[in-house]
């Protein structure tokens, strides 16, 4: 039984790895950007439990940040995407600007929380 699954877990490894060999460049980095957003807010999670979290505020906003980037680069993926049929009329300018004009409403927010 042990062997079969890993075995099955090899196959499905060999199998993502083979079909995301086949996406554009562009939504690898999108995908690279996501990694890294997420990883900054394990970063301050850890950091918060090591140290202690005195400012919460600036804790919350940092971590909050983090994952709402993330989330609105989810977003662009999804519209950037060609094989995705439901954006297919949107051009990828208007998916970046609406990316970006996001961006700064979140942040501003953020910045507001912060206090």
């Amino acid at each position: 039984m042990a062997k079969t699954t890993a075995k099955d877990a090899q196959d499905l490894f060999r199998a993502l790895r083979s079909a995301y060999a086949a996406t554009p460049t562009k939504l690898k980095i999108i995908d690279l950007y996501v990694v890294f957003a997420i990883f900054t807010a394990l970063i301050q999670v850890v950091y918060m439990g090591i140290v202690g979290s005195f400012p919460f505020n600036s804790f919350l906003s940092g971590v909050l940040s983090c994952v709402g980037t993330a989330v609105l680069a989810v977003c662009l993926r999804i519209q950037v995407n060609k094989d995705n049929k439901e954006f297919k009329d949107l051009p990828p300018e208007r998916a970046f600007a609406d990316f970006v004009l996001c961006n700064v409403v979140l942040h501003l927010v953020i910045m507001n929380f912060l206090g």
